[in-house]
């Protein structure tokens, strides 16, 4: 069966994004690194791909030039199994780069990122569609999630 990577554009940053990544995500790596030769079109020994895993997802970051730069149209969500990982991951995939609404957050290389917590799921597909509504009424409103305020916001409290 084939494996499905997803590949990265950026102009000249993608080493410093894959060992910014790799530094931010336990059990993580860098596989690999290639460069231009003579052939260019970028000068010979300019990085060309990084291979890498992010906790187990493989990844390649190539170096291709300014023609394409990320949106919001792709992004990575990060299933957070409580506050204190939501923190860490925020507060680490923002620095020097976008605070969003809803739990989105734009890193310094421009990639957008998802940091949600697990239990979001579970509150926004509850049987009881008043209690989701009160989840997603509060979701909408926040940067951040904040697991205890979406909690509340659910049960009405």
């Amino acid at each position: 069966m084939p494996r499905i990577t997803p590949n990265l554009w950026f102009d000249t940053q993608g080493k410093e994004a894959a060992e910014f990544y790799c530094s931010v995500f336990p059990n993580s790596e860098i596989k690999n690194v290639s460069h231009y030769g003579e052939a260019g079109p970028r000068p010979a020994g300019t990085v060309l791909t990084v291979d890498f895993v992010l906790d187990g997802t493989r990844f390649t970051a190539i170096n291709g030039g300014p023609q394409f730069t990320f949106d919001e149209a792709v992004s990575f969500l990060i299933d957070c199994a409580d506050q204190g990982e939501v923190d860490y991951y925020w507060n680490k995939l923002s620095e020097g780069g976008q605070e969003g609404p809803c739990g989105w957050v734009k890193d310094k290389f421009g990639l957008s990122w998802q940091v949600v917590p697990s239990v979001l799921e579970e509150l926004l597909s509850d049987p009881d569609e008043a209690r989701a509504q009160r989840a997603m009424k509060a979701m909408l409103a926040m940067g951040k999630l904040d697991v205890a305020a979406l909690l509340a916001a659910a049960d009405g409290s």
